[in-house]
């Protein structure tokens, strides 16, 4: 529904992004935090440090026992941002506790954080309680809070998941531990396109996205156009993976569903189809390409002048 796509745009608002004027990139995402925390600026200028330094420290067990970043040694690492006070984390902290079995019987090196946003200690406790991993102390609001500007928390709940070396695969987690409860793709490391979905909708503000709308209703009809970008979509990916930075646009095909005709409607899109967009529901803009046939050379042109920044945009 549109009342859905505006929860998803305005509950990332108030948001500040600090960006390196020079090179472009994202210092930090949660900027508020930083003001909040640093208000004389002594850490400035706020770039990223390394996931072990800023988790270093005692964490808990939920039987009172402690332990340190030792315990995360070779593991793939889940960082979970949650509270018990929101239903949409308890929903998913149901699911994750029976994922989390399902991938340590597997044999796989794995372990969860648990970074309270819950009100109060006690809340804490009763929330932990249900949790087999671990947890940064509740009265440790700093490192709770060092964490949350680490990964630019914008909302809960949030599953961010690290390979052993402490660098990102996803920041889905979310998404991927409900649209896959068997594990069997496990890290979840991030597929080039998506089918869009309610579930990995919320993607579409994580920054500006391709949509390929194609007139597809049946399960399997979208492999077409999947096939057709994600050669596209991996060079993308590779390039700004090589570079160490994040990539700049997210790839998705739509079909006939809700979920895209409440994207068309919200986005006023044409009901053409195919039809290859990108969106950026940031900055409120978007960019259409209105062809009777998308091809390969179409999707890279559209790309890269968007890269290039040499595309119109239209408002959303």
């Amino acid at each position: 529904t549109e009342l859905y796509m505006e929860h998803l745009i305005f509950s990332f608002i108030p948001s500040l992004v600090f960006v390196d004027a020079t090179t472009g990139k994202v210092v930090c995402r949660n900027g508020l935090l930083v003001v909040r925390d640093d208000p004389k600026g002594l850490e400035f200028p706020w770039g990223p440090k390394p996931f072990a330094e800023v988790v270093a420290g005692p964490l808990l067990r939920n039987n009172r026992q402690t332990t340190d970043i030792s315990s995360l040694e070779g593991h793939y690492v889940g960082v979970y941002f949650s509270a018990h006070w929101c239903p949409p984390c308890r929903g998913l902290t149901r699911v994750l506790v029976e994922s989390y079995g399902t991938v340590k019987e597997s044999g796989q090196k794995f372990e969860i954080v648990f970074v309270s946003a819950d009100r109060s200690e006690e809340s804490f406790k009763q929330y932990f309680s249900e949790m087999p991993w671990l947890a940064v102390p509740y009265s440790d609001e700093a490192r709770r809070s060092r964490l949350n500007r680490l990964f630019g928390i914008q909302g809960i709940p949030t599953l961010i998941l690290l390979d052993a070396e402490g660098h990102m695969i996803t920041r889905q987690g979310r998404v991927e531990v409900l649209n896959d409860p068997e594990c069997r793709l496990f890290p979840w490391h991030p597929r080039p396109v998506l089918e869009l979905s309610e579930s990995n909708a919320v993607q579409l503000h994580e920054g500006p996205c391709l949509v390929l709308f194609v007139d597809a209703e049946e399960e399997g009809e979208l492999e077409p156009a999947k096939e057709l970008i994600q050669p596209i979509a991996e060079k993308i990916m590779a390039k700004y993976k090589a570079k160490e930075e994040e990539t700049p646009l997210l790839f998705f095909v739509a079909g006939e569903d809700d979920m895209s005709d409440s994207l068309r409607d919200y986005t006023n899109l044409p009901e053409a189809a195919p039809l290859l967009t990108i969106l950026d529901m940031s900055a409120r803009a978007k960019y259409v390409k209105d062809v009777e046939e998308i091809t390969p050379a179409v999707v890279e042109t559209f790309v890269q002048d968007f890269l290039a920044e040499t595309l119109k945009p239209e408002p959303i």
